[in-house]
């Protein structure tokens, strides 16, 4: 089955409401494709290796999680940003990118499966514009904690802590770069803030709060809502989907 692109975007604005958020460069259709589309690739990132890959598996459509444009950067065509159009365009791909909306999606967004692959739930929504999760959690300290989330995805993670000791009830997360949010999961009563990625102010919070920090990286905390929303949206409408992991160390 194939329904037209613009039927597509309809669907994924429908169920992702990117009006709702104040963000860092545009959701939707980022680069207009083929008029109608029966195949999906979903990955996290529109790079040139995904983009190879979507064209190697003969996509009509990609969908990402971190598109192409983005506020404040060099607007010029040149270098990887030429490449990775060019490739869009000689195999007419459309490209849809969703940055916030995919993070903050209830049930199949970027924290909500993260939580669910941990083995969390959230009964809380903590931060700027509701983007952060928390739940009750059950672990013997940090250190506990952080093993769990290194088996599960599958990396080592940096973990800041102030009380070694202290046991685990409450964990509150936010994937990719949410280190700016852990004042915010203090706040909202967490003993633990799970994040994509550490700066330098963190470790010291940590410390001074009792309250435990761990970076579990970027990409690794954020591969799992753009499957989750394109296969939702292709059972939707009867097309075909595939999911490809480009791994990221960051």
């Amino acid at each position: 089955m194939s329904i037209s692109r613009n039927e597509l975007l309809r669907g994924f604005d429908g169920l992702l409401q990117p009006e709702r958020f104040k963000d860092y460069g545009p959701n939707g259709l980022q680069v207009e494709g083929k008029p109608t589309i029966a195949r999906i690739v979903s990955g996290v990132t529109a790079s040139r290796a995904l983009i190879e890959a979507a064209i190697d598996a003969r996509a009509d459509a990609l969908f990402v999680h971190h598109g192409l444009f983005w506020r404040g950067q060099d607007g010029r065509v040149v270098g990887w940003m030429k490449e990775r159009l060019r490739l869009l365009l000689a195999h007419d791909i459309s490209l849809f990118a969703y940055h916030l909306p995919l993070d903050a999606h209830p049930e199949l967004g970027n924290n909500a499966q993260l939580g669910h692959v941990l083995g969390w739930q959230a009964d809380q929504r903590f931060g700027e514009q509701d983007l952060g999760f928390a739940g009750p959690a059950a672990f013997d300290s940090a250190a506990a904690l952080a093993g769990h989330v290194e088996r599960v995805l599958g990396r080592r993670a940096t973990l800041a802590q102030g009380d070694g000791g202290r046991p685990i009830r409450r964990v509150a997360w936010c994937t990719g770069g949410a280190q700016g949010y852990f004042e915010a999961a203090i706040a909202a009563g967490a003993d633990a803030f799970i994040t994509g990625e550490i700066s330098e102010p963190q470790a010291h919070l940590a410390r001074e709060t009792g309250v435990a920090f761990l970076a579990a990286g970027h990409h690794a905390t954020e591969r799992y809502g753009a499957p989750a929303v394109a296969a939702h949206m292709a059972a939707e409408y009867g097309l075909e989907h595939q999911f490809i992991e480009i791994d990221n160390p960051a």
